[in-house]
């Protein structure tokens, strides 16, 4: 592997080099806050987060010019799993990261290191996590396959001018946020650990509703303490009073850097879903991310093996962006076999929901750590 700061062995495209990028190197996070398509997975407080939660190393490189300008960064970890060993990821628990680089030479240098820390060091691949339009024939030698697609909706310069789909779903969204409020619903941003934990609980039994394993809490603990002080993680809660006490309906967790907000995780009460809390919570979120000056809202992946939660997005005026996975050496097409749609799958889902939450989430810290 790459030490930090020595450039980087073999034929790197010529005017650059390539170097090991430490997270306290504060040109990295200067980098990343030029950069208009930088998300918030390229700013070095996300890795720091994926280390103390989840003990990945940091393995970053770095991309300079002849005038020794940094002009890439390409964040990367070690990942060591049961199923694949060593490999190198950007990144483990993110739909999308990759390269961010100022133009197509510091892209080829990116890559052409990317691919020498796996032929020199111990790693067996590398993975790569892109969204639109990819790399092209940049990507010589890595293998691509389409991902799942996420849903973005694209902001206006004024809140006021937000419209939301066609105007049968703008007006059918207004509704639902009318009626939350005069059923007493309120929005907040969470203001406390206490809150997060309080969330959690929610956030636990929709993973199992959804049959996924849940990250553990101490993932999101860690992303309070080092997002939300420099206002890079908000977490909005909806809540109402009921029999003298106040109820938490629902919370969705947001990142944010640059030019783009992400939703990237949801709790809800199952029960209280004709309150329309999550309909109010994106309803505030995405008036507060105009109004600050953001200009794409990522309501995260989505498919048609679940319909409804595909509905959700598009009716928000969403667009769909591809995303791809990139792979060197070329890997075959992983095929989702058992996990596949089907009966078997359906059985497999039932299965997972009749599990206590304490038991999924056991699983879940399992599987994140060593799968």
């Amino acid at each position: 592997m790459l030490r930090s700061g020595a450039p980087a062995a073999g034929l790197c495209p010529p005017g650059f080099q390539t170097f090991g990028l430490e997270l306290t190197d504060p040109r990295w996070a200067e980098f990343a806050a030029s950069r208009p398509e930088a998300l918030p997975y390229h700013h070095p407080s996300w890795l720091r987060v994926l280390r103390e939660a989840c003990g990945y190393r940091n393995a970053t490189v770095g991309c300079a010019d002849s005038t020794g300008r940094l002009c890439g960064i390409l964040p990367l970890v070690e990942k060591n799993s049961i199923l694949t060993g060593l490999r190198l990821s950007s990144l483990p628990h993110t739909p999308a990261a990759g390269p961010l680089a100022v133009d197509g030479g510091s892209l080829r240098a990116l890559l052409w290191a990317a691919k020498e820390r796996v032929d020199a060091g111990r790693a067996r691949w590398v993975e790569l996590k892109v969204s639109e339009p990819g790399f092209g024939p940049q990507a010589d030698g890595f293998s691509r396959h389409d991902g799942i697609p996420a849903y973005v909706l694209d902001l206006p310069g004024n809140p006021e001018d937000l419209r939301f789909g066609n105007s049968r779903h703008h007006a059918a969204i207004a509704r639902a946020v009318r009626k939350a409020g005069r059923l007493g619903v309120t929005v907040r941003p969470a203001s406390s650990p206490a809150d997060v934990r309080r969330w959690y609980r929610l956030y636990v039994e929709t993973m199992r509703t959804h049959a996924i394993p849940p990250r553990p809490l101490q993932f999101f603990e860690r992303m309070w303490d080092v997002l939300a002080p420099p206002g890079r993680l908000r977490l909005l809660l909806a809540e109402r009073q009921s029999g003298g006490q106040v109820q938490l309906l629902a919370g969705s967790l947001f990142l944010m850097h640059g030019q783009t907000v992400i939703f990237a995780f949801n709790g809800r009460d199952r029960s209280q879903l004709q309150f329309r809390p999550n309909d109010a919570i994106h309803w505030t979120a995405i008036r507060d991310a105009c109004a600050s000056g953001f200009r794409r809202y990522d309501f995260g992946e989505g498919t048609g093996d679940n319909a409804g939660l595909l509905a959700f997005k598009e009716k928000w005026g969403t667009r769909p962006v591809d995303m791809y996975r990139y792979h060197y050496p070329q890997q075959p097409r992983m095929d989702r076999g058992i996990l596949a749609s089907g009966p078997l799958r359906r059985t497999q889902e039932y299965a997972w929901r009749l599990l206590p939450p304490a038991m999924t989430t056991r699983m879940g810290r399992w599987a994140y750590r060593l799968l």
